[in-house]
């Protein structure tokens, strides 16, 4: 009886210890490996989520970019227009006195013209004043308008009014229409005449030849209240241009912090995003870790479930790498804040990474420097460069009768070409008014050096003229100037520590 008693107890204890049915480790497992599915397919959104805020950055680049070089623009714009405005005014400050010396010979000869206005109208037309005009005549001329040597200019021949007979003699009023006096023909007409033209030559001579005191103090006041107002205008032209900048600033930092309130909050949905991320990647690999757990405790739990805890054991796929500079202005501080808050979250790798980015950030602050209305590449170096591309065409030495060797023919062709190339690689980008320069100090000599080179070579190959010394001369002329052109461009090129100082080289 105690014998059997004891062997229940101990059947009892055997029961305890056998592991559990393999269904329900199965539905465990299952369990866990369809917590994993879960996870993996929301953590599969985590690659265009990464994409998609790359794109979001280098979007922000490109409209920080543009908002420069709008401003850049915009101070551009009142830089020419204060110049242009300060030169008008300069012009027409020093022709004051030409205009005070133009408005006095017009005041002038208004003045004479009207004092011979008034004499030739004093000037009457009677019988003793011209011989051969009798009093009849006079009536006649009187009752067409004609009683002083105002009232009429010259005379001329012409057609009778009437058609009739050969021609006629016309006296011309002084406003235009023309009249014939019956009897006065060209034995009258010719005194006629003569009596205007004295009476032309006493009025000239009466007319005033001076200004009087009193209008050229009026012209002299006008040309200095003149004066006062447009060295006034010149003074303001600088605050005005100032106010136009101070405005012009302003409007870009408005645009900067709209660009940067929209850059933050968008950064602060990405930093929560990749922290929900990060959380169910640690979940996931939690889960992972409890499902090796229970394969180890376990065992197999069957050949259908094999294949699906050995996928859901997989690791995680890298996510997207982040660009370590940002190739635009950016605000690495409000990044920063958004970094430590996904660290707080427990985002170590994401800590790493935006960390890094942060860095790009502030190197692309540190180069990144504001646009300033600069000057711009000249014109004037169109004339080298459409020479070089004339000589890359029809080379060196082969226009008119004369043949070049065929070495010189590539060569020259080949030099012309690598000199407009590299003048246009230059010129173009500094003709920009975004990225606005002189061109580098050493470029002159360097296209003058070339330019001396090709007429060089030129010489050496015409062999109808003797200008071999002069073609010499002209080598090391060329030579001179080349190496000069790279020694100039090396020094501008190199900081302290090796690297360029200018935008283009």
């Amino acid at each position: 009886m105690i014998n059997s008693t004891t062997s229940h107890h101990s059947h009892r204890d055997g029961l305890a210890s056998v592991p559990p049915a393999l269904p329900a480790v199965r539905a465990d497992r299952r369990r866990l490996i369809e917590a994993i599915r879960a996870l993996r397919r929301l953590l599969d959104k985590r690659r265009p989520f990464e994409l998609a805020d790359r794109r979001r950055l280098n979007q922000e680049a490109r409209n920080r970019s543009r908002a420069e070089a709008t401003h850049g623009k915009s101070l551009q714009r009142i830089h020419e227009q204060q110049t242009r405005q300060e030169r008008s005014l300069s012009r027409r400050l020093s022709g004051l006195d030409g205009k005070r010396d133009h408005q006095e010979r017009q005041a002038l000869a208004v003045l004479r013209r009207e004092s011979i206005q008034r004499t030739l109208n004093g000037s009457r037309l009677t019988t003793s004043e011209v011989n051969g005009i009798g009093s009849g005549l006079v009536r006649a001329l009187a009752a067409q308008g004609i009683t002083t040597a105002a009232d009429f200019t010259r005379v001329s021949w012409g057609k009778a009014p009437n058609g009739k007979g050969g021609e006629v003699l016309y006296i011309h009023r002084a406003h235009g229409r023309k009249v014939h006096i019956n009897g006065i023909g060209e034995h009258r007409g010719r005194p006629l005449m003569e009596w205007r033209r004295a009476a032309l030559a006493r009025a000239e001579a009466r007319a005033p030849r001076e200004l009087p005191p009193d209008e050229r103090h009026r012209i002299a006041e006008i040309i200095e209240a003149e004066r006062t107002r447009l060295q006034g205008e010149l003074a303001q032209a600088p605050s005005t241009a100032e106010a136009a900048r101070a405005e012009a600033a302003q409007l870009h930092a408005e645009a900067l912090e709209r660009l940067t309130a929209a850059e933050r909050e968008a950064a602060h949905r990405a930093a929560e995003r990749r922290a929900e991320f990060d959380a169910m990647a640690e979940q996931l690999l939690t889960l992972q870790a409890e499902l090796s757990a229970h394969m180890d405790r376990h065992g197999d739990a069957g050949r259908r479930i094999r294949r699906a805890q050995t996928r859901a054991l997989r690791p995680l796929p890298e996510s997207v790498p982040m660009p370590a500079v940002i190739p635009a202005p950016r605000t690495p501080v409000d990044l920063t804040k958004t970094t430590r808050t996904a660290t707080d979250m427990g985002t170590a790798t994401d800590m790493g990474r935006a960390t890094r980015m942060g860095m790009g950030m502030g190197m692309g602050m540190g180069t990144a420097t504001p646009p300033t209305p600069g000057t711009r590449a000249s014109l004037g170096w169109l004339l080298p460069i459409l020479y070089f591309g004339f000589t890359t065409l029809v080379g060196v030495g082969e226009l008119g009768d004369n043949t070049a060797p065929p070495a010189l023919m590539i060569c020259s062709r080949l030099f012309a070409f690598a000199a407009t190339a590299e003048l246009l690689r230059l010129w173009i980008p500094r003709r920009n008014w975004r990225t606005p320069s002189p061109m580098p100090s050493g470029t002159g000599p360097q296209a003058f050096g070339v330019f001396l080179a090709l007429t060089a070579a030129g010489m050496f190959a015409d062999e109808k003229s003797d200008v071999f010394l002069a073609a010499c001369v002209t080598s090391v002329l060329a030579a001179s100037l080349l190496v000069t052109g790279a020694c100039l461009r090396w020094k501008v090129r190199q900081r302290p520590e090796g690297r360029t100082t200018t935008p283009f080289s």
